[in-house]
This record gives C-alpha cells, sequence and structure tokens, in this order.
C-alpha cells in the first residue's frame, strides 16, 4: 500500500512538472494583484489527505493548528471556514456568558470605515453599534490621536484590521484599551508575519483572526482562523464554531472527559448525552481535512512568502520615490516590521484615479480599490445603525483617490520593474 501511495505521488508530481511555466511578456502577461503560490508538497500532501478520505477535520487540521500557533506564539489557533467567520466568531465569543464583563446588545465598537465589511458586519450582526473613526495616511490605519473622543459609557471594544498588513499603533491603542476597560479585536488577515515591537501581530489584543482566501499570506482555498492565549475566549469560540455544544470531544471521538453520561445542565435530565448538549447558540464552521493539509504545506513556505512579499515592497517603494511630488507612498507604522498584503498609493491629483486604473488595466496589471472605501457610504449600510466621531476625511479621500497593487510572492523582479515603467510612463503626462 506503501508503494502504490508513493507512485501515485510521483506520478502527481510528474503531472505537475509537466504543466509549461509562463514566461512574463511585458504588455501581453498579466501582472496580478494577488494569487496562489504552491509547489508539488502543496499537491501532494493534499492528494494524501484524499487519500485517507477523512472529510471533517482530522490529523492535518490538528497539525496545521499546532504548528500555527507555534508561529504565532499563541495559545491556541481553531480553523475555521473563512477569514469573514473568523470575524463573526471573534467578536461572538466576547458575547459569551463564560467571559467576564461580556459584551451586550446595544453596545457600542470602535472601528474604521476604510477597510473590508467583515471586519465591521459581526459588530453589526451581533447587535451591537459600529462607531466609525477616522484613519491616519500614510499608514492608513485608525488615527489614534481621534479614538478616546469616540468613548462613551457604551463602548466596549475596539475591533480593527492592520491594514494591507501594515500594523496599527499598538501601544497607544493597548494604553486606551487599558485604561477604559476595552476588548481589543485584532484582524490579522492581510497581516500573517506582521511584527509591532518584534512580536507578531494577533498577540496584543484579546483575540485576533486570519484568513486562508487564495489571495492572502498562505492559502487553503477558503478558511480562516481564530487565536488567542486566553482560555475562556478559546472555550468560547470552539463551542461557537461547532453547533454551540459543550462538549470538547473532537469529531470522530467520544468521553474525552470520561464523564459523558454524569452531567446536569440547564433543564436536561442528569446523565443526558454530553455530546448533545448546548450552551451557545452556535454555528457549523469547520474547515475539511482536506483544506488543513494544504494550509499545512503550505506554512513550510510562509517565511519565503513572508520575505518575498517584503522584498517586492520595497523595489516598488524605491522606485516610486521620485514621483512623491504625484503620489503618497505608505509608510510603515513605527517600530513596525510589516508582512505587507498590498501596496497602497493615493494620488494628490484629484479625478485622476478612473484615468489612472484604466491605464495600467489597458497594460495589463492588476489593481484593488481600499476595500470599501468610506464604508458608511456602501448600498446596504443605509439602513442600518452606526455612529460616525469626528469627521471622516481621510477615509473620503482613500475612497475618491487610493488604489493598491500587487507584492505577492508569485511577482517576479521583470514584473515590478514593469509596473514600475508603466506607472512611471503615466505621470509623464499627469
Amino acid at each position: 500500500m506503501d508503494d502504490l501511495k508513493k507512485d501515485i505521488l510521483s506520478l502527481i508530481e510528474k503531472y505537475n512538472d509537466s504543466k509549461d511555466e509562463s514566461v512574463f511578456i511585458p504588455g501581453e502577461s498579466s501582472v496580478p494583484v494577488s494569487g496562489r503560490v504552491y509547489d508539488n508538497s502543496d499537491i501532494s500532501m493534499l492528494i494524501e489527505s484524499a487519500l485517507d478520505f477523512w472529510l471533517t477535520t482530522g490529523r492535518y487540521n490538528d497539525e496545521f493548528e499546532s504548528t500555527l500557533a507555534r508561529f504565532l506564539k499563541a495559545k491556541r489557533v481553531l480553523t475555521v471556514n473563512s477569514g469573514s467567520s473568523a470575524n463573526l466568531l471573534a467578536f461572538a465569543c466576547l458575547k459569551s456568558h463564560l467571559i467576564k464583563n461580556n459584551i451586550q446588545d446595544g453596545d457600542e465598537v470602535i472601528t474604521v470605515a476604510a477597510g473590508f465589511p467583515t471586519t465591521v458586519n459581526p459588530i453589526i450582526q451581533n447587535n451591537c453599534i459600529p462607531v466609525f473613526v477616522d484613519v491616519e495616511l500614510p499608514g492608513y490605519n485608525i488615527d489614534t490621536t481621534k479614538i478616546e473622543a469616540a468613548i462613551t459609557k457604551k463602548t466596549r471594544a475596539i475591533m480593527i484590521a492592520h491594514t494591507l498588513g501594515n500594523p496599527f499603533e499598538v501601544n497607544e491603542i493597548q494604553r486606551i484599551c487599558k485604561e477604559n476597560n476595552l476588548f481589543l479585536i485584532e484582524d490579522c488577515c492581510d497581516a500573517l508575519g506582521s511584527e509591532y515591537n518584534g512580536v507578531k501581530v494577533g498577540s496584543f489584543g484579546d483575540v485576533a483572526t486570519l484568513s486562508f482566501y487564495p489571495a492572502h499570506h498562505i492559502t487553503m482555498g477558503e478558511g480562516g482562523a481564530v487565536f488567542s492565549s486566553k482560555h475562556l475566549i478559546l472555550k468560547a469560540a470552539e463551542s461557537l464554531r461547532d453547533w454551540g455544544r459543550d462538549c470538547w470531544c473532537p469529531p470522530g471521538k467520544d468521553n474525552t472527559c470520561g464523564v459523558r453520561f454524569n452531567w446536569k445542565l440547564g433543564d436536561l435530565p442528569k446523565g443526558y448525552d454530553h455530546k448533545y448538549i448546548y450552551s451557545h447558540l452556535g454555528y457549523n464552521l469547520k474547515i475539511t481535512d482536506m483544506q488543513a493539509a494544504v494550509g499545512l504545506a503550505q506554512l513550510n513556505h510562509l517565511q519565503d512568502f513572508i520575505d518575498s512579499r517584503k522584498k517586492n515592497f520595497s523595489l516598488l517603494k524605491k522606485g516610486l520615490s521620485g514621483l512623491e511630488n504625484k503620489i503618497m507612498l505608505p509608510e510603515p507604522t513605527k517600530n513596525s516590521d510589516p508582512s505587507w498584503f498590498g501596496f497602497p498609493i493615493t494620488l494628490y491629483q484629484q479625478n485622476l484615479r478612473e484615468n489612472f486604473l484604466n491605464f495600467l488595466n489597458d497594460k495589463k496589471i492588476g489593481t484593488r480599490l481600499i476595500f470599501a472605501g468610506n464604508l458608511t457610504k456602501q448600498p446596504y449600510m443605509k439602513n442600518l445603525k452606526f455612529k460616525i466621531s469626528g469627521e471622516l476625511t481621510n477615509t473620503d479621500i482613500i475612497m475618491s483617490d487610493s488604489l493598491w497593487i500587487g507584492v505577492y510572492p508569485g511577482l517576479n523582479e521583470q514584473m515590478i520593474n514593469y509596473m514600475l515603467e508603466s506607472i512611471h510612463e503615466f505621470f509623464k503626462s499627469n
């Protein structure tokens, strides 16, 4: 059987090696903002897990969670089916009865409008009120000087992302949270491997999240994670992820506690099977073991991926330094070492972005806007309850004049140079 498996994996590698490696042709080949990056080891691990035919979470997921937890220096990582689900779970667990001074319906949560919707949506989905604060430029993160003015007696948390991989000002936000008894939820979906003062992001708040969508630092197709070093938060998150059940046995295992039929909870009769006792209004947000196998293989590339992103970012910033009168170049937060998700650009000249986007599109250079721009102006927010603290001046600038281009590991130096040449060409006449 082992020899047969080796033969199968060998044939898979030959098949993958037989694919033509595309040659980059400037002006003809596309330069995407992101994409999957993989090799034979990723495919082989996927095939091995498929041959196991364990269809829910299993040994590959266990190893992925523990390996990633070691990298993050977190007590535990819990995989979920997307980064959006991770944010939903992270917020919901802070409303759990297990958490002291837990968040209640109607409480306020400080966040930003210049970000991705699913950093904010869990606040609304859990019957709380987002309070939007402006961001600072050229870092694209929350303006910490404006947070305290947004705090009221109803404020219970800050939920924000490390935008495009650039860590927010952790020290100041931690101070504000400590002085005002606020929870901190770190959305690290774009920031795997980023550091602040030499410590991985996700280590500073009560709970943090990741995404493994193909655009992100590593992928398993669809997937995400919640991580924390706080036992009760992890316990609540696991229960909410797994249907809301009180039992902590993994799928396929029974009676881990040794007293499966001796519990007395709620109004159920004593001895009711603990596997079917539910202490939370939960979901089913688990991944498959085949997804976890891909993620586990990707972890072997993670440091190379991070290094490549940093290199590509540096090449772009150096190459665009002569255009600082035309465009605002991004700046990393002081004392940070970002694992960049993308390279943000803000044009100083108003009403020029559309022409710039069309020009780059004609050059087959991929671009993206900075997510929702100003989330408060999105159609779905029209009839929802939220608050704005102060003016969202920089948020509106981002909505009107900003975009980002790629730095992902699939871009080589030839592609980066082509991007630079094209951008310089545009600004010669604009």
